[in-house]
C-alpha cells in the first residue's frame, strides 16, 4: 500500500502548497481521500482522474472538497475520455449532504440548482454506512469531532493499516481509529495553548499523545496552514511521541 501526498496545506492552501488531499493506491485499484483546493492538478501531474476508483471525502469544508466541482466538469466534458464515466460512474463516499452541496457548487443560478443533479458521473453513498470494500481495500469511517459532520478513515489491504484522522479535536474515537496502525496520517493545525478554539482541531502535543497511546508505526503530520509555524507543531510531536515522526509533503510518497 502506497500513500501519495496530492497537498496537505490546512485550512487553505498556500504558495505552491494545495490543500488537503491523498492518494491511496494497493494492487493497482486508486483511492482518493479528499480533494481540497488545488489537489486535481496534483493528481494530474501522475495520475489520469479517470483512473480513480473511488472517491472518500472526510467533510466538506472546501479546503477537503473545493476541487469536486472541477472534478465534475473534467467527467462530464473531457473530449477523450478512456471510458464511459455515465457507464462507470464514480463511487463517492462522503457525508449525506453531499449531493446537494455539490449541486449548489456546480449550478450557475437557483434557477440552474433546482435542475442539477450530479448523479449522471458520481454513485453517492452516505457515510458512515458500516465498512466499505472497495478493490483490496476495507474502509472503516469514524465519526470525528469537528464543528460539521466529519469522518477519519482507518482503511487495511489485509497486510497494512493506515488511518487518516480528517480534521478532528481530541475525541475518544480517534483512540479506536489509529489503534496500532503501520502508518497514521494526522492533522495538526497549530501549536498547543490555552486560547486555541475548542473541538476543532489537534495541536502538536495532542497530535503526539495520540500517536503514542495508539502504538502506531509511524506518524506523518498534515494540515499544517500556510501562517503556523510547522517545525514549531513538529517540535511539539516529536515531544511526545518517540517514534518515526515527520512533516508530510506534497509530491512525496509513503510505503505504509
Amino acid at each position: 500500500m502506497r500513500l501519495t501526498i496530492l497537498g496537505c496545506s490546512g485550512s487553505a492552501p498556500g504558495p505552491a502548497a494545495p490543500a488537503s488531499g491523498y492518494l491511496l493506491e494497493a494492487d493497482g485499484c486508486l483511492l482518493v481521500l479528499d480533494l481540497g483546493n488545488g489537489t486535481l492538478a496534483e493528481l494530474q501531474s501522475g495520475r489520469d482522474p479517470f483512473e480513480m476508483d473511488a472517491l472518500l471525502l472526510s467533510h466538506l469544508h472546501p479546503d477537503h472538497c473545493a476541487d469536486f466541482s472541477a472534478l465534475t466538469v473534467f467527467r462530464r466534458y473531457h473530449p477523450k475520455p478512456p471510458h464511459d464515466p455515465r457507464q462507470r460512474r464514480l463511487p463517492v463516499y462522503a457525508p449525506a449532504e453531499a449531493p446537494d452541496r455539490f449541486a449548489c457548487a456546480y449550478a450557475t443560478s437557483a434557477a440552474e440548482r433546482a435542475e442539477t443533479d450530479l448523479s449522471d458521473v458520481y454513485d453517492f453513498h452516505a457515510l458512515p454506512g458500516g465498512d466499505i470494500r472497495i478493490g483490496p481495500f476495507r474502509v472503516s469511517a469514524v465519526p470525528m469531532r469537528h464543528p460539521t459532520e466529519a469522518y477519519g478513515f482507518r482503511i487495511t489491504d489485509g497486510h497494512r493499516v493506515f488511518a487518516y484522522t480528517g480534521d478532528t479535536a481530541v475525541c475518544p474515537e480517534l483512540d479506536t481509529l489509529a489503534a496500532g496502525v503501520d502508518l497514521l496520517l494526522a492533522e495538526a493545525t497549530w501549536t498547543h495553548g490555552h486560547d486555541r478554539p475548542i473541538d476543532v482541531h489537534l495541536s502538536g502535543k495532542e497530535a503526539g499523545e495520540l500517536a503514542a497511546r495508539a502504538g502506531i508505526g509511524r506518524l506523518l503530520v498534515t494540515h499544517v496552514p500556510p501562517w503556523a509555524n510547522a517545525d514549531a507543531v513538529l517540535a511539539e510531536v516529536r515531544a511526545e511521541y518517540p517514534g518515526d515522526a515527520r512533516l508530510a509533503e506534497r509530491g512525496a510518497r509513503y510505503e505504509v
